[in-house]
């Protein structure tokens, strides 16, 4: 059965996002650091260049993605990346009211209404076999509540914020142990961690 993954950028101090939605600049500078080009399926986001290290993680990685689940914010903070996510598989956006200028579901995007599960569930049958990735924040949190992930990614970078948004924010179910990291590599600015969540 697929894995249900989540993964942020993270400074030193623990934060995905500084205050007021800012620090992105910081975060992440290793998606453009190396000699690596890693393509972009969105019209408006460009190709990421890495180190040769992080290439070898993220492409593997990334291969064995089927779909992914984000919440309506950063759905629209993207302005929904352009029309297409920059990975290339559907995106399953878990929202409270479908957006106007999308009354019916397509290869690109799908909608969810129902909650967490109802998300998970969909993003399962759309990645047909393959890993489902969950945007970091309250989508990493709300499946980790409702015990459905199985892996947690962090990219660390060397970067205090000094304030902002952890990964896992509010989370009601604290403490949860992990097991890990059972991967660490090092890429030019960045650390790469994989966690399993212990069931």
């Amino acid at each position: 059965m697929s894995k249900v993954i989540t993964g942020a950028t993270m400074s030193l101090d623990g934060f995905i996002a500084g205050p007021g939605e800012s620090g992105f600049d910081l975060l992440f500078q290793w998606y453009g650091n190396g000699d690596v080009e890693i393509p972009s399926e969105s019209p408006s986001v460009p190709a990421s260049r890495v180190s040769a290290a992080s290439a070898e993680l993220v492409k593997a990685e990334y291969a064995g993605i089927g779909a992914l689940i984000v919440g309506r914010h950063l759905y629209d903070m993207t302005k929904a990346w352009g029309g297409r996510h920059p990975l290339g598989v559907t995106t399953v956006v878990l929202t409270h009211e479908r957006p106007a200028d999308r009354p019916e579901d397509d290869e690109n995007f799908v909608f969810v209404t129902e909650g967490i599960e109802a998300a998970v569930a969909k993003a399962r049958e759309l990645a047909d076999g393959k890993n489902v990735v969950v945007n970091g924040g309250q989508m990493a949190r709300q499946c980790l509540e409702a015990g459905l992930l199985d892996e947690v990614g962090v990219e660390l970078v060397p970067v205090v914020l000094g304030a902002g948004k952890p990964l896992f924010a509010e989370f009601s179910g604290a403490p949860v142990q992990f097991d890990g990291p059972h991967t660490v590599v090092s890429g030019t600015g960045v650390t790469h961690l994989r966690y399993s969540v212990k069931k």
